[in-house]
This record gives C-alpha cells, sequence and structure tokens, in this order.
C-alpha cells in the first residue's frame, strides 16, 4: 500500500485508467508539459504522448465541446478546468449538449465525459479562484456530481468517474490536496502521511458513485458534508465532545438517501455544512430531503452551516471559510434546541 497525497491518488487513477483502456485521453490548459496547474497530471504525456495528453488553448467552452466530441466518437475524455471559477464558458456545452445528449438522442448516443476542476477556498485564492459551484450541477438532470475528501476516494471514485457512461464533473477540494485541514488556520499543515486514508493501492480499484460513508460513527447528531469540511466536522466534534455521526456525501448526485436518513432516524438532530453559499446552496437540497423522509424522527430544527452569501473575499477569508468555530457553533445550537 502506498502513501498518496490527493494529487498523486488522482494521477495514480488517470495512469491505472490510461494503461487499462487506450481509449481514454486527457485534455485541458497545461495538463501536458507542465502537468497541470497543481500537477495532477504531471508526468502523463511524457509516458502516453502528445496524442493522448493534450494541452488545450485557454477556452473551457473548447475543451468541453471537444471532450463530447471525443466521448460521441468512441474515446473517453478526462478534461481538466483549472480552476472551478472558471467553468462558467463551458456551462452551456455541459447543460445544453453533454447532459442532455443521451436523452435527446433516445439512447443511441452517449458521450462518457469526466470533468475535473478543483474548488473550495483556504489557499488565499480570492473570489475567481475559491468558488464551489457543486449546487449548480447537481441541478442539471443527466450528470454525475462527485466530491472526495481524501486520497484513497479521490482515487477510487475518479476510476469510477472515467469509467461512467455517463458525464461526471468531479470536484477537487484544493485546500486538501496536501493534506486534511481542521479548520484552524492558525495551525501549521499537515500532510496526508500518517492518515488512514492517505494509503492508496497502487493498481485498480474502485469507489462506487452514488454511495455516502460514514466517516465517525455516533448517536447524538448527524452532520451530513462532504470536501474539506468533512475533516472540519470531525475535528469540530471533538472540540464540543458532542457524539457526532458524521456522513461524507461524496457523491452529491446521485444522492444516497438511504445512509442519510438512516442515521438522522438514529439520532434525531442534523446539522448540514458545505463552503459554498448557503443561499440556493447543496445544503438546501438536503434539508428539504431530511425534512421529508424524516419528519417525525426530528427532535430539534435542521442546522446549516455554510458560507456566507458574498463574493469570496481575499481580505476576510477565514471569517467568510466555515470553519472550526462555525462548525462548533452549528453543532451546539443544535444540541441545545428542542
Amino acid at each position: 500500500m502506498a502513501r498518496m497525497n490527493m494529487i498523486e491518488a488522482i494521477r495514480s487513477a488517470h495512469e491505472v485508467m490510461m494503461e487499462k483502456d487506450p481509449t481514454v485521453v486527457v485534455l485541458g490548459q497545461d495538463v501536458g508539459y507542465f502537468g497541470g496547474v497543481f500537477r495532477c497530471t504531471d508526468g502523463l504525456q511524457r509516458k502516453f504522448g502528445e496524442h493522448r495528453v493534450i494541452d488545450a488553448p485557454i477556452s473551457e467552452g473548447g475543451i468541453i465541446g471537444t471532450a463530447i466530441g471525443m466521448g460521441v466518437n468512441g474515446l473517453r475524455p478526462v478534461a481538466e478546468i483549472q480552476f472551478a471559477d472558471y467553468i462558467y464558458p463551458g456551462f452551456d456545452q455541459i447543460v445544453s449538449e453533454l447532459a442532455r445528449l443521451r436523452y435527446r438522442s433516445g439512447g443511441d448516443f452517449f458521450s462518457p465525459v469526466t470533468i475535473r476542476t478543483p474548488c473550495g477556498g483556504g489557499i488565499h485564492g480570492g473570489q475567481t479562484h475559491s468558488q464551489s459551484p457543486e449546487a449548480i450541477f447537481t441541478h442539471v438532470s443527466g450528470i454525475k456530481t462527485v466530491m472526495p475528501s481524501n486520497p484513497y476516494d479521490a482515487k477510487g471514485l475518479l476510476i469510477s468517474a472515467i469509467e461512467s457512461d455517463d458525464p461526471v464533473v468531479f470536484f477537487e477540494p484544493k485546500r486538501i490536496y496536501n493534506g486534511p485541514f481542521d479548520g484552524d488556520p492558525e495551525k501549521p499543515a499537515i500532510s496526508w502521511n500518517t492518515h488512514p486514508k492517505g494509503e492508496v493501492p497502487e493498481g485498480y480499484y474502485t469507489v462506487p458513485l452514488g454511495q455516502a460513508v460514514i466517516t465517525r460513527p455516533g448517536n447524538d447528531i448527524t452532520i451530513i458534508t462532504y470536501g474539506t469540511l468533512v475533516h472540519i466536522a470531525i475535528a469540530a466534534a471533538a472540540a464540543t465532545g458532542v457524539d457526532c455521526e458524521i456522513i461524507d456525501v461524496r457523491t452529491m448526485a446521485p444522492l444516497d438517501v438511504v445512509t442519510l436518513t438512516d442515521s438522522v432516524k438514529k439520532t434525531g438532530r442534523c446539522l448540514i455544512a458545505h463552503e459554498a453559499t448557503q443561499f440556493g446552496g447543496y445544503g438546501a437540497e438536503l434539508t428539504a430531503t431530511i425534512q421529508s423522509e424524516c419528519f417525525y424522527d426530528l427532535e430539534a430544527p435542521i442546522g446549516r452551516v455554510a458560507g456566507w452569501d458574498t463574493p469570496y473575499p481575499h481580505a476576510f477569508e477565514w471569517q467568510y471559510f466555515p470553519g472550526l468555530k462555525r462548525m462548533s457553533a452549528g453543532i451546539i445550537n443544535v444540541m441545545e434546541q428542542e
């Protein structure tokens, strides 16, 4: 078993699939010669050639459109958008073409495109390098939406995404590329080297799409979250002393409703957390689902912890970011209500 950070795990997923399946190709800005802005594709062009690892111009719409055409014609493209903030120029291609292709052709055509993109803040990226737009894509029928929280899941989920015949938008929380983050920016950064989820098989394996996982069992309250905030929730549980059951959603669409509702029916309390802005965020769909399925089991209103409804502020990053203090306060607030 090798030790990998999330960057290395994502790169390993690419390499495993490119060796296994000659139809897998990679395209995006700087993915080849430079190995990607975060080096997730480093070395792939040297190993597999320029015809399979393609440096694209700065045109997100062109990257996605080209990937769709590749997919229709028998390839399995993995397109990288350098930052999730830049995915919007390709949004029309994703929504109007990629997501609708199988439906509008009556099942005659499909395009198995995986779109990888780093998301989230915590790196002083400001308003144009820190966004978390995952909720926008969960609203679109025909797209699977994924966000891992650790290297093991990142590799297994990415392999599953590449093998899926349906398009997948694969969000990568860049704050935890190199190590877990407990939400306290004053602490020294730590790596994945000593974390159990930093142990990643070097070969082929999958983590199924559409399955949430309980990362910490508990009995007092269910925290439903994903990405970076999984680790902040774990830290907040320790800080508050509350016996929290923490669920990592992993795949936001399709959603594993059973795992979520079984937990809330057991604990009777629920806190939903994500980094994206609260209004219209993915937490609203989670809240509606829990309220509908667990109404008679809830002992308190569902709580929410999220980013503020503003652009991501560079100067006030840690006031915006739902860190350890806000997560802990959210837990206490739900526990004190009746």
